[in-house]
């Protein structure tokens, strides 16, 4: 092809994820990108509701007018207790997919500087100069390129980091009966048959019979749909629903692993989102972080000394992660064990502060001796010798 053929862009993202779409959002809102040309790329049009995000926040974000439901209260139960939590001062929030992308790409569409375009990127590749991205399409090159596109085998082909899965599969469902609490959230509930590992129920309500129910692993291998669909139905079934309807479904799997992918980061290369570790690796939880990671983003592009590969920063809660990801990957059948002992008496605005590593260390000390010792003991011992 004609290197006249090749467009050129200040940045270009490959994916237009969360992290793609908070962080151009987030450059538009700056005004100090305008004079700045930017690609996005990504062969899905994210015109379908793809996923639910869900946060939990103390004050109002930009964000705010695409939230669908706020709850003031949540449940934690395993088979022997339930605890109500009080969440004030924070507030427990939903975006729906579909809402968010609608958002965001209105915003994006009256910008003269922002393309995107729906293609399937095929080669990337660094040049002293630029960086060269392939599609099945075209041929583009870039000063600096955003790539959120996961590739799973570089975590999975490593032993030094241990990889488990946030897997699920969730029903929206509209019961006959008026069964749930819609002012209250299941953050998690443990009185499901663990069967050796990880397994929680997560329920949304909206009104007293609409709900998102979601049957939840941290595991490593993810399970046949009909196992999932299978449990959802007995805890419906347990709840008091005995006619309801299916308006939606959807099913994920987050990669949760410490595994330092920001080592991938080069020159003019940045891996943002799950592909550049933003996700919370002990939860799973990626929409609160990259809130934070794409705000941190914005403002250090705007450094003239940007050097590409020192924007991620190593911190002690990425230790505290490991310790309880190389729990669970040993002994998965631990987890209800852990998370109960820190919901059972734990205050629940300190445990969400700590989970958004935003607590000192004396806070830090506060939720983690509500944890079971030994098993942090010997991953301690684990991790230093490793």
């Amino acid at each position: 092809m004609d290197s006249s053929q090749i467009k050129h862009f200040d940045y270009i993202f490959t994916g237009t994820g969360l992290a793609a779409l908070m962080t151009v959002y987030k450059m538009v809102l700056s005004g100090n990108f305008a004079d700045k040309s930017i690609l996005l790329l990504d062969e899905n049009q994210k015109k379908t509701n793809d996923r639910t995000w869900c946060f939990w926040e103390k004050e109002e974000s930009v964000w705010n007018s695409v939230i669908s439901k706020k709850w003031d209260l949540a449940l934690f139960a395993n088979e022997n207790f339930k605890r109500d939590l009080a969440l004030k001062p924070y507030q427990y929030n939903q975006i729906r997919g579909l809402d968010f992308y609608n958002f965001v790409f209105d915003k994006l569409s009256k910008q003269s500087n922002i393309v995107f375009s729906q293609e399937k990127v095929t080669d990337i590749n660094e040049l002293e100069t630029h960086v060269f991205i392939g599609t099945e399409e075209n041929r583009y090159t870039c000063n600096y390129l955003f790539n959120s596109i996961y590739t799973k085998a570089f975590a999975l082909t490593q032993s030094k980091y241990p990889v488990l899965q946030q897997h699920f599969v969730g029903w929206f469902v509209k019961t006959e009966a008026e069964i749930f609490n819609p002012k209250q959230a299941t953050f998690m509930d443990f009185s499901v048959e663990q069967k050796g590992n990880t397994r929680f129920m997560y329920v949304l309500p909206t009104s007293k019979t609409e709900a998102l129910v979601e049957y939840t692993l941290f595991s490593e291998n993810l399970l046949s749909k009909e196992e999932y669909e299978k449990e959802i139905r007995l805890y419906l079934q347990k709840l008091g629903a005995q006619q309801y309807e299916i308006s939606e479904k959807e099913q994920g799997s987050i990669p949760m692993t410490c595994y330092p992918f920001w080592e991938k980061n080069t020159k003019r290369v940045l891996n943002i989102g799950t592909a550049g570790g933003w996700t919370k690796a002990s939860t799973g939880y990626t929409f609160k972080n990259s809130d934070k990671k794409s705000t941190q983003l914005v403002a250090f592009l705007q450094d003239k000394n940007l050097k590409m590969s020192s924007f991620h920063k190593k911190n002690r809660f990425w230790f505290y992660d490991l310790l309880l990801l190389d729990i669970l990957y040993r002994h998965n059948e631990l987890g209800s064990a852990i998370f109960s002992s820190l919901f059972r008496k734990g205050n629940p605005a300190l445990i969400f502060k700590f989970l958004d590593e935003e607590t000192n260390l004396a806070e830090d000390f506060k939720v983690i001796l509500k944890c079971p010792k030994i098993p942090f003991i010997k991953a301690l011992f684990r991790v230093i010798f490793a």
